[in-house]
Parts: structure tokens; C-alpha cells; sequence
């Protein structure tokens, strides 16, 4: 019992809570990203989609209750994530002889350090934006433009649209989406190894199952703001 409560201070239980967390990450964001897809069956279709997750799993729960459930798993989600991927850095630096193996392996090591860990804080900060902008509209928009849900009122569709229109706000969804697929690719790669899915039967298949959720999701996400932009998409 002992070994259990305290593995989260071994690399090891690091590595793991990395890998959980970041499955449940996945899990979202393909989620979010399908849900997202039903704004080219117009209007009415994504509005009933926005409405039925605040009554998901009515009338056993409440307005909002399961939603607000997903919410903090996926908050709780982020930060174990940030904090195992920066306290195995710090870990690595502080090692025996860290700095001769970092310096061995730096050339082979740097492209999926920058993705990681720059692209990392580059999408830790996206979420921070996305949730003000799209979720709680205070910025990117004009006075009165975006329409808080409830209540009856679920114009979500409106606000996406207006949101992305936006130049300079869908451009820096754009690149951070592409951030997101190198860090998927990846933290989806790295995530079968931690769980000891990396045998070399399947090898092959896991990093084509990687390069395939990587290519759906950032094809899907970009596709919402470049439609907008090309007025594919346009408000109601």
C-alpha cells in the first residue's frame, strides 16, 4: 500500500499519471472535435448538440451537473499532466550525470523536446484563451455579440461563427492546432510505451493509430475556422 501512495514521486508513477491523464485528454479532444463537426449540418443540429450536453444524463442529473463533472476531471487532467511532464524534467536535469546524457542524446532528442515541451506550454495557454473566448465569450468579441447559453438560448452556432471571423484569433487556433498535432503524435506514441503497449508485433499498428488520431483531430479542428474565413460557414 505504501509502494502505491507513493509512486507518484518515482519517474516511474510520473510517467504513468502522464500517460492516464493524457488519455483522458485524447479522449476529449477527439470527442470535442467530432461534436464540433455537426456545425456543417447547420444551426439547428449543432445548437441541440451544445443544448444536450448541459442535460446530459437527465433527469438522474441536473442541469449541467454531468457536464460540470467533466469539467473538473478534465481541469484535474491538465494540471496532473503539466505537473508530471515538468516535474520529469526537472527530475531528469537533477539526475547523476543527467547533463552527459542530455548531451549525448540531444540530437535525437530536440525535435520531440520542442514539440513537447514548448508546444506543451503553447497549448496550455490555447486552453486558457479558448475557454474565455468560446466558452465564456469575454474576449474576442464585440459588445453584446456573444449569446451566454441558457435559459432557452443555445446560439452557439453564432457564436463559433463570430468568433472565428476573427482573423487574428482563428490564425492562432490554426498554429496552435498544428503544435497539437505534433504533440499528439507523440505523447499518443510515448502514452503506449508507458502503458507497455510497444511490443514489436504491434509497433507498426500503435504509430499508425497515432499518426491517424493526430491527422483527424488537427484536419477536423482547422477545418472550423477555415470555413468560417471562406464563408463555407456563415451566421444565422
Amino acid at each position: 500500500m505504501t509502494g502505491v501512495l507513493t509512486l507518484h514521486r518515482t519517474s516511474v508513477g510520473k510517467k504513468v499519471i502522464m500517460a492516464l491523464t493524457g488519455c483522458i485528454l485524447v479522449g476529449f479532444v477527439v470527442f470535442h472535435m467530432y461534436g464540433n463537426t455537426k456545425m456543417f449540418m447547420g444551426p439547428d443540429e449543432f445548437n441541440k448538440y451544445a443544448e444536450g450536453l448541459r442535460y446530459l444524463g437527465s433527469p438522474v442529473f441536473g442541469y449541467e451537473h454531468l457536464l460540470w463533472v467533466a469539467r473538473l476531471v478534465l481541469i484535474a487532467a491538465v494540471v496532473l499532466h503539466v505537473w508530471s511532464a515538468s516535474a520529469l524534467v526537472t527530475q531528469s536535469r537533477k539526475a547523476t550525470g543527467g547533463m552527459k546524457r542530455y548531451s549525448e542524446h540531444k540530437r535525437h532528442t530536440s525535435y520531440a523536446a520542442y514539440t513537447m515541451r514548448y508546444g506543451g506550454i503553447l497549448i496550455f495557454l490555447f486552453i486558457i484563451f479558448h475557454v474565455l473566448h468560446l466558452t465564456f465569450g469575454v474576449v474576442g468579441y464585440a459588445a453584446g455579440q456573444f449569446n451566454h447559453p441558457g435559459g432557452g438560448n443555445y446560439d452557439i452556432y453564432n457564436n463559433v461563427i463570430y468568433g472565428f471571423q476573427n482573423v487574428p484569433i482563428s490564425l492562432f487556433y490554426i498554429v496552435t492546432m498544428v503544435f497539437l498535432g505534433f504533440h499528439l503524435f507523440h505523447g499518443v506514441w510515448s502514452m503506449f510505451q508507458t502503458l507497455g503497449l510497444n511490443s514489436a508485433t504491434y509497433n507498426t499498428l500503435l504509430r499508425g493509430l497515432a499518426v491517424v488520431v493526430c491527422a483527424v483531430v488537427v484536419v477536423g479542428n482547422i477545418s472550423f475556422p477555415v470555413a468560417v474565413l471562406t464563408g463555407v460557414i456563415q451566421p444565422v
